[in-house]
């Protein structure tokens, strides 16, 4: 029996022995895992930074949805719907663009039109928060007339054309839509008024004036 009780008493001392060991282990792996934890958190708020200052940069252009319209087709489930989007984008310096895009979401379609707008920007002469003379633009059966005017004036112009100048950072303008008041026939007649446009570097340099000369 005395015998027996020693054989116990040593298996019970070395299972006590075997714990604190495991335990041991067990603190060191937590302690590992927590740094590597502390490291993926520090990680993952320096990609939330670079996300935010990519999100900074693309804010660099405004985005303005003119026209959002949506088409059913009766099919024999029942209606489908897709969705499109006009919209005009511009970076308020002088730059402009227009984009069409067609989806069955209405986000995808948004993404689309932006997409395409920023592939088709022009410039807009700007001098003064005004455009510097005045154009007509026309577009099938569509005319606008662009005037510039005088500071505080403010932008005088519909819905599309308000969108386009003030994308493009024109502050002061007159407009009159004549025609047509279909949205996407404004939009690229205004367009058109843009590329008629005059640039004065361009004309000072033909005439032999300085800018300041011919512009003021």
């Amino acid at each position: 029996m005395a015998k027996s009780k020693e054989k116990i008493e040593e298996t019970v001392e070395d299972k006590e022995v075997d714990i604190e060991a495991d335990a041991s282990e067990v603190s060191v792996d937590e302690g590992r895992h927590e740094g590597r934890g502390k490291g993926d958190g520090h990680r993952g708020r320096s990609r939330r930074n670079f996300g935010d200052r990519e999100i900074e940069k693309e804010k660099e252009f405004v985005e303005k949805l003119v026209k959002l319209n949506r088409t059913a087709k009766v099919v024999k489930g029942g209606r489908r719907f897709s969705f499109s989007a006009l919209t005009v984008i511009g970076d308020r310096k002088g730059r402009v663009g227009y984009g069409f895009g067609k989806a069955n979401d209405v986000s995808e379609a948004i993404r689309k039109s932006i997409d395409k707008a920023k592939r088709n920007m022009i410039k807009l002469p700007v001098k003064n928060g005004t455009i510097p003379h005045e154009v007509t633009g026309v577009f099938k059966s569509s005319q606008v007339l662009l005037k510039p005017a005088c500071s505080g004036t403010g932008i005088i112009a519909g819905g599309p054309v308000r969108a386009i100048m003030e994308a493009g950072g024109v502050t002061d303008v007159l407009s009159k839509s004549i025609g047509s008041s279909s949205q996407y026939n404004v939009v690229k007649a205004t367009f058109d008024c843009i590329t008629r446009m005059m640039d004065a570097k361009t004309i000072s340099r033909n005439r032999g004036k300085s800018l300041n000369e011919l512009w003021g």
